[in-house]
């Protein structure tokens, strides 16, 4: 082998090197959408495309499209974006409001959406309800009144829009900033440096940070009009990950990192009572199907604690979602997954 055959091939390694330290690099790191949202309080994040594949893999490719309200139905007619079928990802940021009585409410969001979201239609619909606009390193914002607030909109890719309704136009600036180095696979806000690596591997949906801010109520977390033994700025890690068929369907992750072991020991006992309780009063409902669903998830939480960090998981199993989704769950299959 002559120098000059060693030295090509040489190159070549080191090529193909680079490409698979780039393509491990890029695998370990947080989704495009959410990398580009700004510095945030709590982070949102959910890929539809696996969730729409299941359904029509479910219904043997037979997906009717619902019926809208004449409301929606004209949205879609002037825009040409249906949310339900062309939306693919969402990444959210949550701000906590300094005064959560005030004109914005206890948090504002911001948003990165993915699909098939551009068309000229689109952007005579942002035209026409453009209070003002703004033009920032190339892209148009658009300033758009709703419910007192201003929404602030803006194109950053072909099929990538960033929305905002924080009081200032700080964080859709940081957006459009932050798509310039969307590249570089660990170019991300604080938050998702500090705890994406907690999320587990090929999660369908997940949220790390102070999630519970939009059901904050008195500093407390409400759902559903139950108060849960977490306060609104606990630092949670959830997520909602695919399973092996024989290990059930999908596994939801509750995860709270408590300042002390102290702490995360009477949140572990409150939250395990808080399960406790449940599975006692839901016992007795009713055979309805969400009834049924909701028996069988609780079946499968269980609470543990290690150290300062305090878990809940329950796995959703087809018998389960097959309640949850108004199926009938009496085939077989299904009914060997509910024993």
């Amino acid at each position: 082998m002559n120098r000059r055959t060693r030295r090509t091939l040489l190159a070549v390694a080191a090529v193909l090197l680079m490409l698979a330290v780039a393509i491990f690099l890029r695998s370990k790191a947080p989704p495009e959408a959410a990398r580009l949202l700004p510095e945030a309080d709590g982070i949102l994040y959910v890929n539809l495309q696996p969730i729409r594949a299941f359904l029509r893999l479910k219904n043997h490719g037979d997906l009717k499209p619902p019926t809208h309200d004449p409301e929606y139905q004209q949205f879609i007619d002037a825009t040409g974006i249906d949310w339900e079928q062309d939306l693919d990802q969402a990444a959210v940021a949550l701000h906590r409001m300094e005064d959560p009585h005030g004109p914005n409410g206890p948090v504002a969001y911001s948003m990165v959406l993915v699909g098939k979201l551009t068309g000229p239609k689109l952007k005579n619909w942002l035209e026409s309800h453009a209070a003002a606009q703004e033009s920032y390193a190339g892209h148009t914002i658009y300033s758009i009144s709703s419910e007192g607030r201003t929404v602030r909109i803006t194109q950053i890719g072909y099929d990538t829009m960033a929305v905002s309704n924080y009081p200032t136009a700080e964080k859709i600036h940081s957006m459009i900033d932050r798509h310039r180095t969307a590249a570089l696979p660990f170019a991300n806000s604080t938050l998702l440096a500090a705890h994406y690596h907690d999320v587990p591997l090929l999660s369908l949906a997940w949220g790390v940070g102070q999630i519970g801010l939009p059901f904050s109520e008195s500093g407390t977390i409400h759902v559903m009009g139950l108060e849960l033994p977490l306060a609104s700025d606990a630092t949670i890690v959830a997520s909602v990950a695919p399973g092996l068929p024989m290990q059930g369907l999908l596994h939801l992750r509750v995860e709270e990192i408590a300042p002390t072991e102290t702490v995360a020991a009477q949140q572990y006992a409150d939250l395990k009572q808080l399960v406790d309780v449940a599975r006692i009063f839901t016992a007795p409902l009713g055979e309805t199907q969400a009834n049924r669903g909701l028996k069988e998830l609780l079946k499968t939480a269980q609470v543990s604690q290690d150290r300062t960090r305090v878990v809940v998981k329950a796995t959703l199993n087809q018998s389960a979602l097959t309640a949850f989704t108004g199926e009938d769950a009496a085939s077989p299959a299904q009914g060997g997954a509910s024993k």
